[in-house]
């Protein structure tokens, strides 16, 4: 076997090596989808390219190995097309959590988060009343809001302890309602009106102490689904643009593998071609 198929060999092995973080992403996604993120669809197309990577390496390891033409040039194409879906995901990706952060509010560590620092179509998937129950559903399966509390000597923490605590945008949206509101905190999932409410954020009227409604309706909620699904797809697709350079780079040196192993194939042939036209031999068959 020819130098060039080796390296053949080898980058097709790196893709399908490279395959395996992509894979991986998809799948933490789909974990975080089931417990914490709640958006059931993000992951598969992540999902979809690592396998198919996987696949395709397999057929360019496979031509090179035997020397079969078609299996290489099924990679050449096959892996032209997934690098540009892996792009368009990167850029999808960016472009549907460009918006949109917590708030820093007065003597608190916490962020509060807003529906309406947030825009485009992802806050729309989000913002459906059909499609936020199913979501709404699923944050309340996860028991994120339950497993706030904190006991200090068999005691639960007191709120000023509790302000100065790192929450997850879930945990800030939907567990808790909103600092404008002025609720005093009497534990994690507890608050009281003390003086009354201020301010006209229609969530203030929307949080309960009943532990399965709590802030769930809040459009804050939703603003912390939203912060939740941007921390997690920034995360992955900085995984993804890593890998996409690397995969760019190893698709540039297979073609150029590719292209002197079909060199060598046609001068071998042209050498044997006048070989044969320089010394005949008598019996022709």
């Amino acid at each position: 076997m020819r130098t060039s198929n080796h390296l053949i060999g080898l980058l097709n092995f790196l893709t399908f090596l490279l395959s395996i973080p992509i894979l991986g992403g998809g799948i933490w996604l789909s974990s975080r989808a089931n417990n914490t993120d709640c958006m059931k669809f993000l992951q598969w197309p992540l999902i979809i390219i690592g396998v198919a990577i996987m696949v395709i390496s397999l057929a360019g390891f496979a031509g090179a190995c035997y020397r079969n033409t078609f299996l290489m040039w099924f990679y050449l194409w096959a892996m032209f097309f997934v690098i540009v879906a892996l792009v368009g995901f990167v850029i999808f990706a960016y472009a549907v959590t460009d918006k949109g952060s917590g708030r820093a509010m007065s003597n608190r560590v916490y962020l509060d988060y807003y529906l309406q620092d947030y825009s485009g179509w992802l806050k729309e998937r989000v913002s459906d009343d059909s499609y936020w129950r199913k979501i709404s559903s699923c944050v309340r399966d996860s028991k994120e809001c339950a497993k706030m509390g904190r006991n200090i000597g068999g005691v639960p923490e007191s709120a000023d302890l509790f302000y100065r605590r790192k929450l997850s945008p879930i945990e800030s949206g939907c567990c808790k309602p909103p600092t404008e509101c002025d609720y005093v905190y009497v534990n994690e999932t507890v608050w009281t009106t003390g003086n009354g409410m201020v301010g006209s954020n229609s969530d203030c009227y929307s949080w309960s102490n009943d532990q399965g409604q709590l802030c769930y309706s809040c459009n804050s909620c939703k603003a912390g689904v939203l912060a939740s699904l941007k921390k997690s797809w920034r995360k992955v697709s900085v995984i993804n643009i890593v890998i996409l350079i690397i995969l760019v780079i190893v698709y540039v040196v297979a073609c150029a593998a590719f292209r002197n192993n079909r060199r060598i194939d046609n001068d071998e042939a042209y050498g044997e071609t006048r070989m044969t036209k320089s010394q005949p031999s008598r019996i022709q068959f």
